[in-house]
């Protein structure tokens, strides 16, 4: 069984959304251990004891701050794929935090991965977004990050 359909059938997690089931909309995406995957792809077996955050759980008890700005600058019309934005968004910035670099990267050597817009871009490629709302999530994403942030 599938991590995603654990998720969603078994545990009753239903903002996980199923949008290929092939992994390349990017829909399905969670945190596991703090690392953006699809869950599509993976076996739930597999992530026994593993820390699993979905959509339920990015703002703890309240609205996380990328939440809130994916509401301001109406960074979803549908709805859909935002839970999948959200998870990659975060899991996208912590891999900023960690130094690895992305195909745009300019100087793989670099200890501090700036996250410009080509950055930015590049990293979240894997979430589609059937809408159109992509200046939107960006901005969502520009506003939230702006410390990790240059153009």
């Amino acid at each position: 069984m599938s991590l995603l359909d654990a998720l969603r059938e078994h545990l009753g997690l239903t903002g996980t959304k199923k949008g290929c089931d092939q992994g390349a909309c990017g829909a399905c995406t969670v945190l596991v251990d703090g690392e953006r995957i699809n869950a599509c792809l993976a076996l739930a077996v597999q992530y026994d004891g593993r820390e699993i955050v979905t959509i339920e759980g990015v703002g703890g008890n309240g609205i996380h701050p990328l939440q809130a700005a994916f509401i301001e600058h109406d960074a979803f019309q549908c709805g859909y794929c935002t839970p999948g934005q959200i998870c990659s968004a975060l899991g996208m910035v912590a891999e900023l935090r960690d130094g690895m670099p992305s195909a745009v990267t300019i100087d793989v050597a670099a200890d501090v991965i700036a996250l410009t817009e080509p950055e930015l871009k590049e990293r979240m490629s894997g979430n589609l977004c059937r809408c159109g709302a992509y200046v939107g999530i960006v901005e969502a994403i520009r506003e939230t990050f702006a410390s990790q942030m240059t153009r």
